[in-house]
């Protein structure tokens, strides 16, 4: 309770926004700031340049919409047109949910416009919506670079740029996309970047993109945990081949909770998906990244809309979707750091006074991640094994004699083995002393897979190794089964 009643209330603002901003966020229940928003907003509105980090869940996006309508509006009112502001995500599900959110305050006014720019949807459409000006655009960076090489968008009036989740933007490989989006938007306009963790690959960017007196803000400093209070934390130490087992015994007792599982490849999603849905009869959803954008968008609202369901996912999840009540966080597969564990976690245990759970699983060989874990403020207590599990041989053999199912789990079993190639903590992750057999069984393989396994490549070598592969199989390969990473 004390740490609600320092913050102000929105209705203390009423005379710094307009009436349909505050009847706005009235509307959509927010009654008090949280931290984010009372440090950022006053300094946001004043036209200030803004850094902003803080923990996932703590409401940024609110605190960057609210200076942005402002700014919009003020410039509507002036009767001036052309696009405003530019606010930048790195998913096409957090841009989506950022423009909902955008539309469900700019409803209160009349002349304002917005659009959401994203990849997976009509080009043709969207150049026809910039071509008129929209006041503010929500956008990913590929394809907004897209449209900033065409005629039809006129950006020379843009005033605030929002960078959201800047951090990502850089893991998801758009650095030189943000680099050119930055270099040709006019330089006399406000600039606001929001993290939920500080990384040194930003510090270039708030260099080049934002004016020397910047405002920084970190509602993380002088804070024991990385992670909010309500949100109860444990692990698990199992054995590589019963995993599977594992995760079948959670989905039963959660069955009537709202669940995210995290898996460490979009192949992997699919074989358990497939597995538990059809094999097992339960209740679950999936996303990743092969996905088309119109499943995507299903999956989400799906999810978004049900009371107990079990979503299996990528990292694509991991950052800004804002679901309501999620019960349970499962990190089936480690994260590769950890900031991407804070992403995690972060879509439980959302807003003032919210609750939520989450499990980490690990291998034994993987333990000594709960100490680099510790070291970054994050605190797990540790949860013992269930003492029976479901025997699930049947259901495998009848899935394992459909080809099509095997081959599932033998792409499962070289994503899974391709995603330590990512992660920074090798003498925790070892893939070279991982007992491989033991990994193939939990994939419902009776061997190892014969897949070259090769360990080393850096990020600028992946895509000459990635076509080579490609060239080596292209005669043994089926066309559906050269999916594009």
């Amino acid at each position: 309770m004390e740490e609600r009643s320092k913050n102000p209330k929105f209705r203390d603002f009423k005379n710094k926004i307009s009436k349909q901003t505050y009847n706005a966020i009235k509307n959509m229940g927010f009654k008090r700031m949280t931290d984010i928003q009372s440090e950022v907003i006053p300094k946001a509105l004043d036209g200030a340049d803004v850094v902003a980090t803080a923990k996932t869940g703590s409401g940024k996006t609110l605190a960057f919409l609210i200076p942005v309508v402002e700014l919009v509006a003020r410039l509507v009112n002036e009767s001036l047109s052309g696009t405003f502001c530019i606010i930048v995500s790195p998913t096409r599900e957090l841009a989506t949910q950022t423009f909902s959110v955008l539309q469900d305050i700019t409803s209160y006014y009349e002349l304002m416009t917005s659009a959401l720019i994203i990849g997976g949807e009509s080009r043709k459409l969207q150049s026809l919506a910039l071509a008129k000006g929209v006041h503010i655009v929500v956008a990913t960076p590929g394809r907004l670079f897209d449209h900033m090489r065409t005629k039809e968008f006129d950006y020379k009036h843009v005033k605030c740029l929002v960078l959201d989740e800047a951090d990502k933007i850089f893991q998801y490989g758009f650095e030189e996309d943000i680099k050119q989006i930055v270099n040709r938007l006019p330089k006399n306009r406000q600039t606001m970047l929001f993290s939920a963790t500080q990384s040194e690959t930003t510090d270039a960017l708030i260099k080049s993109a934002m004016k020397e007196d910047v405002q920084s803000i970190n509602t993380n400093e002088d804070n024991d945990r990385a992670t909010v209070e309500g949100l109860k934390q444990g692990y698990v130490i199992c054995e590589t081949e019963y995993r599977l087992h594992w995760l079948h015994k959670l989905l039963k007792k959660t069955q009537n909770s709202k669940v995210m599982i995290f898996f460490s490849s979009c192949k992997s999603v699919v074989f358990h998906y497939e597995f538990f849905k059809e094999h097992c009869h339960m209740g679950v959803l999936c996303i990743h990244g092969k996905m088309n954008q119109a499943d995507r968008t299903a999956t989400i609202n799906n999810f978004y809309n049900a009371e107990k369901i079990a979503l299996f996912c990528t990292d694509l999840a991991a950052r800004g979707l804002d679901i309501p009540a999620v019960d349970w966080i499962v990190q089936f597969d480690p994260p590769s750091d950890t900031n991407e564990y804070i992403h995690r976690v972060g879509r439980t245990a959302r807003g003032l006074g919210a609750e939520g759970r989450a499990v980490l699983l690990l291998r034994p060989e993987e333990r000594e991640f709960i100490n680099y874990l510790q070291e970054a403020k994050i605190y797990l207590d540790k949860y013992e094994l269930w003492d029976r599990y479901s025997d699930l041989t049947s259901k495998m053999e009848a899935a394992m004699a459909d080809p099509q199912f095997y081959n599932m789990a033998v792409e499962a079993f070289e994503g899974y083995i391709r995603a330590f190639e990512v992660k920074k903590l090798k003498h925790v992750f070892n893939l070279l002393s991982m007992d491989l057999e033991a990994v193939a069984r939990s994939f419902g393989l009776k061997k190892k897979p014969d897949i070259d396994i090769r360990v080393g490549f850096s990020k600028k070598h992946r895509q000459r190794k990635r076509i080579a592969a490609l060239l080596a199989n292209k005669s043994a390969a089926t066309p559906s089964k050269l999916l594009k990473t």
